[in-house]
């Protein structure tokens, strides 16, 4: 479009500069650009140009040509050559007779023709005397300027509220003198008229401000018939105006400076409260909500850094929050309509930043958890603003937060309830409130102590944990100094459900403190967290071991401390076995930690601590774990196993402890699951071939199905024999009562097989998440004994699992166990850099296991399927081949042909005749599995068996069946003949 490109201005060339120095003209061309780097450089340029320039000419000219270009047509344009004119102002005299002031006035008579673009050139040039810096040194510059600007205000539909704006910039740097003496005349029309538009009521907000030795209560008086500009008269008219500024910047969502100036000068007189009061809550907040609203909500974070604590408490108790906590609310059901909550977010955030008062942000984060929705606060239970809290302030909050859960005032909410909600308002609020409450107060201690960006000490994490852990499982008796949480009672009992949320809470709190890095900023801790240490404290004690002696002081105390769930003896006994043995443990830890002593120690504390949780389940685990120990710590001379009386080898502990993983693992617990991964990894050197089978065991696809379903209405029923027709009344009676029951009966095996059809579901659901659970166990030992023999007997265990899950229909979760199945045969078997080169006497065995795969890769019908199968067989020969001599992945990227000959134990005679039926059954059938990117891989990784194929390979490059094969192989045979050790001859 022409409205897109330069448009060469018309320019007078009286003594033929035109003529003389293109470079020079070219910076103007540059200036024009849309793209900002090269104006910057261009206008960069021509002031240093003009700096060694002598020529008197070229600086009218340049004049001449950047004022011509404020009015430039394309928009894009304006800003470069008002940037450039200010620039060239600032640091040359100006050399011509003219006043540059006259150059923009002269525009005036083109107004007519092109007042649009008049307009934006009279307003950039005045721009670029403000960016020149020349104002503060020629008051009459300034005078002109400022009326300008008035007469530019006309043209609004144009320019909207630049030229105000523009005089408000120029007033701020305007010295007090120049302003009383110049500006004040030229300016009296628009501050006696402030209270018309914003951008009037902004210039006089600003000159008071800037200059309050003029303006003082008497001008003011004479200016606007009242001495002050916070008054009862002059609330209507404030109100009008704000309500003008916030539908003026509805699309810009930002706060008008008119407000925020208005706000502060209502500080400034002492009339705040009432400026808060009629203003905003009598006046913009009776509007319907929008604009009106949003500049309140904005106004009132604005507000936070400026106001006393006295009146942080007033705002932040007023109808202002309760508005924005219904228009939180309404926005969380109406996705449609604007959300403020991350704005405000923004606010307190900047707030608390700056703040250097505990006490002010301790009244900020209590006003904002205290509005709430039906005893629920509006704000997220997990709120980033906390990690700028003061550690003062941050343990005030929490002791805040402690009390209100145990005694909740909700008559010192700021509650408010939807229209909806009030209609279906029932019985019991009260209690359905305070639910509600505890139920937000719980996850907001724990995100605290979770949060590693939250200033917190180890005390305080503790004094969270000590705290959820208390009210998740005891009660407090009788109060004790030997327990704090004792000293506290509950007004208001827990009920079931708010007591399950805290239990949950608190083992959630319990995996994240489980891997929580040293807490402090000393030296001393930054170098231990470069070691990972995790999980325990700064005297090295675990986190876990002190939340279990806490939890055996509260057992060994039930005069002051009640359990919800008392253990049985038997559970009691495990219970003490297990301190015992942990005991035991960190005795001998500290002569030397061990994996297995690590690990030990771990199972013992996690299944302790969850006998509060699950004490039935977990008794017969304990003891489990009790003799698996006792196995372990056996003496090394005693390397022969034990045998039973029945002469049955007794399993090696290392199983024994497996099998306590997968027990654990069927628990719905995330932090469950971290530690056994943990766990596992340390025991993986000592993991059996009957353990690791165990854990295949249960990745192998299992389908349940339900019980086969019969339909009854297939039952036919007689009475007596006879046809319908030769029934009596009495005989119709007694049939109709058959046919009632029947359909009873029918009704009730109808449901009884819809509720065993959701059992099977719910048990599938279970199985599966189970088995995801337990491949994070062989993600584990791939990853740390990727070149253990084991290794090899997952091959055939995974392959099923694939191919099983992807011939069949699945729902989400098992696609996600088919997915993370997958992505660890690939990746932590297939592609590993560790893997098993020492195969024995099993050379067979796997050649076996080759031809067995390649065979079932023909058959497939799933090319998806058979690439992995393909990939496995891959995966076979780098076995069988072993570590090739003198190669190191890490020193060596190209291997010498005498390391690409090298095969170890393949048997490549019979190996290369199963690729070679595999290569032939591509080639001649038109519905082949395999595809050509597959015989490439095997090419490329074993160039032996490439020259070994490459017969037949060729023979087949002219007779396949389909082309795209024959170009496929042939771009591998190819590509693998420019191998460096193939011989000519070859």
């Amino acid at each position: 479009p022409i409205e897109n490109e330069p448009v060469r201005p018309k320019i007078t060339d009286a003594k033929g500069i035109l003529q003389q120095n293109r470079e020079f003209l070219d910076f103007f061309w540059d200036i024009a650009k849309p793209e900002q780097e090269i104006r910057l450089k261009a206008i960069e340029n021509l002031i240093q140009y003009l700096k060694t320039s002598e020529k008197t000419d070229e600086l009218t000219y340049t004049l001449k040509r950047l004022v011509d270009g404020l009015a430039h047509t394309r928009e894009a344009a304006r800003p470069g050559f008002s940037l450039a004119l200010g620039q060239v102002m600032s640091i040359v005299h100006l050399m011509v007779h003219q006043h540059p002031i006259s150059l923009y006035m002269s525009y005036e008579g083109v107004m007519k023709k092109l007042i649009r673009n008049a307009a934006f050139g009279n307003f950039f040039g005045v721009l670029a005397l403000s960016q020149s810096t020349r104002l503060p040194k020629e008051p009459q510059v300034v005078l002109e300027c400022v009326q300008l600007l008035q007469s530019l205000s006309q043209y609004r539909e144009h320019l909207r509220d630049l030229p105000r704006k523009t005089m408000v910039d120029i007033l701020s740097e305007t010295s007090e003198e120049v302003f009383e003496e110049v500006l004040l005349g030229a300016l009296q029309t628009d501050l006696s008229s402030a209270f018309s538009t914003p951008e009037q009521l902004q210039l006089l907000l600003v000159a008071m401000q800037r200059f309050p030795q003029v303006l003082k209560p008497k001008k003011l008086k004479k200016l606007l018939g009242t001495s002050t500009i916070i008054t009862m008269d002059n609330i209507p008219k404030l109100t009008d105006v704000l309500k003008m500024a916030a539908r003026s910047v509805k699309k810009d969502r930002l706060l008008p400076a008119v407000a925020l100036d208005l706000l502060q000068i209502s500080l400034r007189e002492d009339n705040f409260e009432l400026f808060w009061r009629e203003t905003i809550i009598n006046g913009m907040l009776k509007d319907q909500p929008g604009p009106t609203h949003y500049l309140s909500y904005r106004l009132l974070g604005s507000a936070l850094p400026l106001l006393t604590l006295a009146q942080l408490k007033q705002v932040l108790n007023g109808e202002v929050m309760r508005a924005y906590g219904e228009h939180v609310v309404s926005a969380q059901v109406n996705y449609r309509k604007y959300i403020f909550a991350p704005e405000m977010e923004t606010y307190v955030g900047d707030f608390l930043q700056g703040c250097d008062d505990p006490e002010k942000q301790l009244a900020v984060m209590v006003a904002f958890s205290l509005l709430t929705n039906q005893g629920y606060p509006v704000v997220p239970s997990f709120w980033r603003v906390v990690q700028h809290l003061q550690p003062t302030a941050l343990q005030s909050y929490v002791d805040w937060l402690k009390d209100m859960f145990l005694n909740p005032r909700l008559d010192s909410c700021l509650d408010f309830s939807t229209r909806r909600q009030k209609e279906n308002q029932e019985g019991g609020v009260q209690e359905n409130c305070i639910f509600r409450l505890r139920k937000w107060i719980i996850p907001r201690l724990t995100s605290i102590a979770e949060n590693n960006q939250v200033k917190r000490e180890e005390a305080l994490v503790m004094d969270v944990a000590r705290f959820v852990f208390f009210h998740a499982f005891f009660n407090a008796k009788k109060a004790t100094p030997d327990i704090l949480e004792t000293e506290a009672t509950l007004s208001v009992p827990l009920d079931e459900k708010t007591r399950a949320i805290v239990i949950n809470s608190f083992f959630g709190l319990l995996q994240h403190i489980n891997h929580l890095p040293l807490l402090g900023d000393s030296p001393e801790v930054a170098a231990r967290n470069q070691r990972h240490v995790q999980g325990v404290m700064a005297d090295g004690s675990m986190w876990i071991f002190c939340l279990v002696r806490y939890a055996d002081s509260l057992l060994n105390q039930p005069k002051y401390a009640q359990s919800t769930q008392p253990f049985s003896p038997e559970q009691r006994q495990a219970w003490d076995s297990m301190l015992a043995s942990v005991g035991t443990l960190m005795k001998k830890s500290k002569k030397g930690q061990t994996p297995e002593t690590s690990a030990f120690q771990q199972l013992f504390l996690l299944v302790g601590i969850h006998l509060f949780k699950a004490p039935e389940d977990l008794v017969d685990l304990m003891q489990d774990l009790q003799n698996c120990m006792e196995k372990a710590q056996e003496k090394k001379s005693k390397k022969k196993k034990a045998v039973t009386a029945a002469g049955e080898e007794e399993p090696h502990w290392a199983e024994v402890v497996v099998d306590i993983l997968l027990s654990l693992l069927s628990q719905p617990s995330r932090h469950i699951r971290h530690v056994c991964r943990t766990v596992f990894s340390n025991i993986c050197p000592h993991v059996t071939a009957r353990a690791l089978t165990a854990i295949l065991d249960v990745s192998l696809p299992t389908f349940l199905t339900g019980p086969g379903l019969s339909c009854c209405m297939s039952q036919a029923t007689k009475v007596d024999g006879s046809d319908d027709d030769e029934l009596d009344d009495e005989a119709m009676m007694k049939l109709d009562g058959s046919i009632a029951s029947l359909f009873l009966e029918q009704k009730k095996k109808m449901q009884a097989k819809k509720d065993e059809k959701d059992k099977l579901k719910k048990e599938k659901t279970l199985v599966r998440d189970f088995k995801i659970k337990v491949l994070d166990l062989v993600e584990v030992f791939l990853a740390r004994q990727g070149s253990s023999p084991l290794v090899l007997g997952m091959v055939e265990p995974l392959l099923s699992v694939i191919e099983s899950g992807m011939s069949s229909e699945s729902d989400q979760q098992e696609q996600d166990f088919l997915r993370k199945a997958a992505d660890i045969f690939k990746n932590q078997l297939c592609r590993a850099k560790q893997y098993c080169k020492t195969v024995g006497d099993r050379q067979g065995e796997l050649h076996d296991l080759l031809e067995k795969l390649m065979t079932k890769t023909q058959k497939l019908s799933d090319s998806s399927v058979s690439l992995y199968f393909f990939s496995a067989s891959l995966y076979l020969v780098k076995v069988l081949r072993g570590g090739v001599p003198g190669a190191s992945a890490d020193s060596k990227t190209t291997l010498s042909t005498e390391e690409l000959s090298f095969m170890g134990n393949v048997d490549v005679e019979r190996v290369s005749a199963i690729f070679k039926g595999a290569l032939c059954s591509f080639m001649t059938r038109r519905k082949s599995p395999l595809s050509g990117l597959m015989f490439v891989d095997l090419f490329t990784r074993f160039p032996v068996l490439c020259v070994n194929l490459l017969v037949t390979a060729v023979e087949h490059i002219t007779t396949g069946v389909r082309e795209h094969q024959q170009v496929r192989l042939a771009g591998s045979t190819t590509i693998t003949s420019k191998k460096k050790y193939l011989t000519l001859d070859q």
